[in-house]
């Protein structure tokens, strides 16, 4: 099974277009394009019932006291945690592909609600949604994919895992706000095959 990107190649950076939060020329940040990028998938086993897609960046800080300060910085050592920035469940089990754009073009204060997808899959909420929580502007629930936003402070370079999994399941057996964690738990045992493709991405510009 491969899963692959026109828009950017394996372990290189994510472009610009396809991320939440873009350098500003100043060493901080602006809201950028937030386009999905494109991916194909092919090689799907011939017992696949349905597939699933999760993106997710595995580079996080595990502590947010530095987060976008002044004379502050986050240390590449610092113990890291995940954070899953698209769901996609109950995709159909055969070679397709998502156009880059075709699911998030754009930033939707307040969250995507109904965003466009493979036939008959179902999206989940990322967790923008939790990020998002305290800033009265934006609360909501953040369904579908948003892009990289690493902090402008942080000296580690994010990794952002895209991950498309063939299962036995018919359907996904999660409902209604659903995210990363929920899937991945109720896929347990139920995947065939696996395809990966990682890019990257950093908002310090001391690393551009």
């Amino acid at each position: 099974m491969k899963l692959s990107s026109a828009s950017f190649r394996h372990n290189e950076p994510i472009p610009g277009h396809c991320a939440f939060g873009i350098p500003d020329g100043a060493g901080r940040m602006k809201l950028g394009q937030n386009r999905n990028p494109q991916l194909s998938w092919s090689g799907i086993p011939a017992t696949a019932r349905s597939l699933v897609l999760l993106c997710i960046d595995i580079d996080v800080p595990s502590s947010l006291d530095n987060f976008n300060k002044d004379g502050k910085v986050i240390a590449a050592d610092l113990p890291r945690v995940e954070f899953c920035h698209w769901a996609v469940v109950d995709i159909p089990p055969r070679d397709g592909s998502i156009a880059e754009g075709e699911s998030s073009d754009g930033i939707t204060p307040r969250g995507k609600k109904n965003p466009p997808g493979p036939p008959d899959s179902r999206q989940g909420i990322n967790e923008y949604t939790d990020f998002m929580a305290a800033d009265p502007d934006m609360a909501g629930d953040y369904y579908g994919y948003e892009g990289p936003c690493s902090p402008w402070n942080d000296e580690r370079r994010h990794r952002y895992v895209f991950t498309l999994y063939a299962t036995d399941l018919d359907r996904c057996p999660v409902e209604g706000r659903f995210g990363g964690a929920d899937v991945l738990k109720a896929i347990r045992g139920h995947v065939l095959a696996e395809a990966s493709i990682t890019g990257t991405y950093t908002l310090n510009t001391r690393m551009l």
